[in-house]
């Protein structure tokens, strides 16, 4: 029987050879590839990471996607499912719905799925919590995540998309006075994130000025919510604005800057990161992981989203990512972080 496997193997690689070809041109740039110094990984190779106070198996995270509409249900337990099987992070997506109105509850309670021993945060926009501090009711916030068993809260920072969405919230304080008042009256952890444009280095620094848990980058370079609501308008309206959806900063961008601010002031090293945003594969997570000096873990939205219909498929291209990461560690070394 081996001898019949070997000699279908050679004629696979005989008639696949033409189409293997790579160019030189094609060779990623940002590792050194060294074969030497590792066996295969084995199942049992640890990438556990404390994040966030808990455990994670693996230095992945389901960024904040959807909630409150018809399949959302769906999607949203097979992700609890899948991070509660491999042992990642989740955070839910816009919970404003929840703020007045109980009917999409269930959409959201995925504690007892994922379990006690994972983080998983709720989500508001800036805008919300703006209204809510400035009508003193603040306490919507914690009796949400008391509701959701949730460790603590994601801020969505989004002034342009709210700006070209037709219905959108009109800011009346700036995001960081809003932030600094939420500091105040809320004892659970604060994650802070754009939403598909990034951050400045100002605005960075700003964010690891406050006492906050976390950032996550959200960069450009994936799903842009100004660019969506543009979209969602009517020509007349989007006519001119289409050129702020390019307006942003990269993960690799966002990194540099990270890493500068860090160096200025080594007391940042307690803020974690949560890096998001243009992760097209688990090669670019690894890479800009192992380029931050924070401890940070790789956040994807439309990857898990994508796969999150059927749970063999979500739980198989999980898998696939997690055993990515054990070979990239096993085998390759980021080139300096200059190349960034």
């Amino acid at each position: 029987m081996s001898e019949i496997i070997q000699e279908i193997r050679k004629l696979d690689h005989i008639e696949l050879a033409l189409k293997a070809q790579t160019k030189r041109a094609e060779a990623d740039q940002r590792f050194y590839y060294e074969p030497l110094f590792s066996a295969h990984p084995s199942k049992e190779m640890d990438l556990s990471i404390n994040f966030l106070g808990k455990s994670l198996k693996a230095p992945l995270w389901v960024s904040s996607m959807t909630g409150g509409v018809g399949p959302a249900k769906h999607i949203n337990l097979n992700l609890a499912r899948v991070c509660q099987e491999f042992g990642l992070g989740m955070g839910l997506g816009s919970c404003r719905v929840l703020l007045e109105d109980n009917s999409y509850f269930n959409d959201f309670n995925l504690r007892s799925i994922l379990g006690d021993d994972l983080p998983l945060f709720a989500n508001l926009g800036i805008a919300q919590v703006e209204q809510l501090i400035a009508s003193n009711n603040q306490q919507k916030i914690t009796d949400l995540l008391d509701k959701l068993d949730a460790d603590g809260l994601i801020v969505h920072i989004n002034p342009l998309q709210e700006w070209f969405q037709p219905e959108g919230d009109r800011l009346k304080f700036s995001p960081l006075e809003t932030l600094a008042k939420l500091c105040d009256v809320l004892k659970n952890k604060i994650i802070v994130k754009e939403v598909g444009q990034g951050m400045g280095p100002k605005s960075l620094k700003a964010l690891l000025d406050l006492p906050i848990d976390a950032i996550e980058l959200a960069a450009f370079g994936g799903t842009n919510f100004s660019k969506l609501e543009q979209i969602r308008a009517t020509r007349e309206t989007a006519s001119d604005n289409e050129a702020f959806s390019k307006v942003g900063h990269t993960a690799p961008e966002m990194v540099c800057f990270l890493n500068a601010l860090l160096k200025a002031n080594s007391n940042y090293k307690q803020k974690q990161i949560i890096i998001s945003g243009g992760v097209e594969n688990i090669l670019d997570g690894y890479y800009l992981k192992e380029s931050l000096a924070f401890t940070s873990v790789i956040g994807q939205a439309k990857n898990f989203l994508k796969h999150a219909e059927n749970y063999e498929d979500l739980r198989n291209f999980t898998a696939g990512q997690i055993n990515g990461l054990k070979i990239a560690k096993a085998f390759l070394m980021t080139k300096n972080e200059d190349k960034i």
